[in-house]
């Protein structure tokens, strides 16, 4: 049986991201971790999370955790939630400059000025709450029957701006497009959370107990 370890490094909304693990397949054992043993030994890696990028580079760095997370990063299939893509990237603009993990080039803005504006003196809401499109940029397993153009859940006032558009398999526009799904070899990271966009968000998750690391 497959075991998928979603990664506990207190950052919260993880047992809503286990439930829906487990709704998807019954064939897959789903256990919410903290240790960097029960990382390493898992066949397939979960990195949800909510709150600020410091908390969670540094709750990463406890216990061991951040260096079998990154080598399970090398090679296991790895879904990134939410602060689980924001983590991958070079750093982040949040709490005056934060270096995150550095295995995808780019960096991590904050909605702001101009950037938040829809045009017509109206200002988008930051954070950037609710339903909304995305885009697929290429072809991946984890998107199986989902369509093009189809809506998740978002919650978040910081966005992806990756270096290299070939990392890039999804975007959404709000305000400006922005890297809303993160892909390369084995690791595949949104911005959205799948746990609370229904029916999609469910298929995306069971695309991810099937889904072998390649692309």
């Amino acid at each position: 049986m497959t075991t998928v370890a979603v990664l506990d490094y207190g950052m919260g909304n993880l047992h809503s991201v286990c439930k829906a693990l487990e709704h998807v397949s019954s064939k897959a054992r789903v256990i919410l971790t903290s240790d960097a043993d029960a990382l390493l030994k898992a066949d397939k890696i979960v990195v949800p999370g909510q709150g600020a990028i410091a908390g969670c580079v540094q709750a990463l760095s406890a216990q061991g955790l951040g260096q079998a997370l990154m080598q399970c990063l090398e090679n296991k299939p790895y879904l990134g939630i939410c602060l689980g893509l924001q983590a991958l990237y070079d750093s982040s603009e949040e709490g005056g400059g934060v270096d995150c993990l550095a295995v995808l080039p780019g960096r991590v803005r904050h909605f702001s000025g101009k950037m938040a504006d829809a045009g017509e003196g109206v200002r988008l809401k930051i954070p950037h709450m609710g339903w909304n499109q995305v885009r697929q940029t290429r072809e991946h397993p984890l998107w199986h029957d989902i369509p093009q153009d189809a809506r998740f859940y978002f919650v978040h006032s910081y966005y992806a701006d990756s270096a290299d558009n070939k990392n890039v398999a999804g975007l959404t526009q709000y305000g400006i497009e922005f890297t809303s799904v993160a892909a390369r070899d084995n690791i595949f990271a949104v911005q959205f959370h799948p746990e609370k966009s229904q029916r999609y968000g469910l298929q995306l998750l069971e695309n991810f107990i099937h889904w072998n690391g390649e692309a």
